[in-house]
């Protein structure tokens, strides 16, 4: 019980931070949800409505890079209280502007988009104020910890703002979102505490020669450069994955609306749990090695339990191996992260990371809806109802999207084990059962 309380005192400050912007970030992915169905009602078209995920997304695959290296040169402090704040200033113009009747689709494209590229700003920032309040030892449980919060913010998100929705209005949970940042703000500004960085020399240098340096860095590090070309592949399965997945699970057969809530509470609580595992468990002998065997048993379980199942508890427990080591995965994967990029340079290299791993994901959307729509589906419609294809994945609409969903679970395995192969991450994970990581 002692080591238990040691550890907490230790840890004060990063809970502090955690708890308040977790609860923030739960009041902004309320509005966020309210406003995706708010713009469908207004404007009854589903592209319209992605448009808003776009906005909010090209700020930090374009401008990431640059962002880092501005956030290694501002106080860490001060970036996300200003982030925080505009962010802030965003919401009371969308509670305005619904107030007064005023609101149309055009100013959510605008507003997504400032708070795409605060986001953008405060990301690296907030990393390495994480590394600056931490010790070492608990790098991993609060990769875990953060983990955890978002699997309950995914888990109740839906739930609140429908909720709140029903009951009092849109307004009322925007309302709940400014009042949970004024509760993160507030914390921040007063209680805590980040640790100055030592004064660089190179903090007068120029933004792009800042960027180039974090390039450069994994570059040379090239452990650490082929994970995060490892996770910029996975998040184009991955991407590929949520633009099949509303396709498959309400239009074959058995599936419903009902049925794809279902699953994706399963996947939350699934996450859930993965983050409370995380949070305890102890460090693994090679954490490069953990990352990698999460992966690929999620990858080798979930995609062939949608594809090739035909009940509603065979996809839940699909979903839930899916995504139950995915916790795991991000927790072993920030530690290895902070154990070998230096604390100052972090905020940059961090960005460059978020550049490569990210910007596969609206190409991932694009591929996976496309393919659906254009090859797999008509491929299945050809089929004669004696084909190998229909008895396995059904027939009508929807069983395209499930034979496409099989098509990713081998692309997901060959991801993977390729980059399981490669000399760089091999030699990563050798210097870690050496020593060279170890904490």
């Amino acid at each position: 019980m002692k080591k238990y309380i040691d550890e907490i005192k230790n840890m004060k400050q990063f809970l502090l931070l955690w708890s308040t912007q977790a609860f923030s970030a739960l009041g902004s992915a309320m509005t966020s949800y309210a406003l995706v169905i708010w713009s469908y009602t207004q404007e009854g078209s589903a592209l319209i409505t992605a448009l808003l995920m776009v906005c909010s997304y090209a700020p930090y695959v374009l401008l990431s890079i640059f962002a880092g290296a501005l956030s290694d040169r501002w106080n860490k402090k001060r970036t996300m209280l200003f982030c925080d704040l505009m962010a802030a200033l965003t919401t009371f113009t969308v509670l305005f502007l619904l107030k007064t009747g005023r609101l149309v689709i055009w100013h959510l494209y605008a507003i997504n988009a400032v708070n795409g590229l605060m986001n953008t700003v405060q990301q690296p920032a907030s990393e390495v104020a994480t590394t600056l309040v931490l010790p070492k030892e608990n790098y991993q449980r609060a990769g875990g910890l953060k983990a955890l919060s978002n699997s309950v913010n995914s888990i109740l998100t839906p739930i609140l703002a429908t909720a709140i929705m029903g009951l009092l209005g849109i307004d009322a949970v925007i309302v709940f979102d400014i009042v949970t940042f004024l509760a993160a703000f507030t914390v921040l500004l007063f209680f805590i505490k980040i640790p100055d960085e030592e004064k660089r020399e190179e903090s007068k240098t120029h933004v792009f020669t800042a960027a180039k340096e974090g390039i450069a860095w994994l570059r040379k590090n090239r452990g650490i450069f082929d994970l995060i070309l490892f996770l910029a592949a996975i998040n184009l399965v991955a991407s590929m994955y949520n633009a099949a997945f509303p396709a498959m699970m309400i239009s074959r057969q058995g599936g419903s609306e009902f049925a794809m809530g279902v699953v994706n509470t399963v996947i939350g609580v699934g996450s859930l749990l993965g983050g409370i595992a995380a949070s305890v468990m102890k460090a693994p002998k090679s954490r490069v090695k953990m990352v990698c065997n999460t992966l690929l048993i999620s990858m080798s379980t979930e995609n062939f339990l949608l594809a090739l199942g035909r009940s509603l508890p065979v996809w839940c427990i699909g979903g839930f191996l899916g995504w139950f080591l995915i916790p795991i995965m991000n927790a072993n994967l920030g530690a290895v992260m902070r154990l070998n990029i230096p604390k100052e340079i972090q905020g940059r290299v961090y960005a460059c990371r978020n550049s490569l791993q990210f910007f596969t994901i609206p190409l991932g959307y694009f591929l996976g809806g496309f393919l659906v729509d254009n090859v797999f589906e008509p491929f299945m419609a050809q089929r004669s109802i004696n084909s190998l294809f229909i008895r396995l994945f059904g027939s009508g609409k929807g069983s395209g999207a499930a034979l496409f969903f099989f098509f990713i679970a081998f692309l997901g395995v060959a991801v993977c084990l390729y980059f399981r192969r490669s000399p760089h991450i091999r030699a990563l994970e050798e210097s870690e059962l050496k020593g060279g990581t170890d904490i």
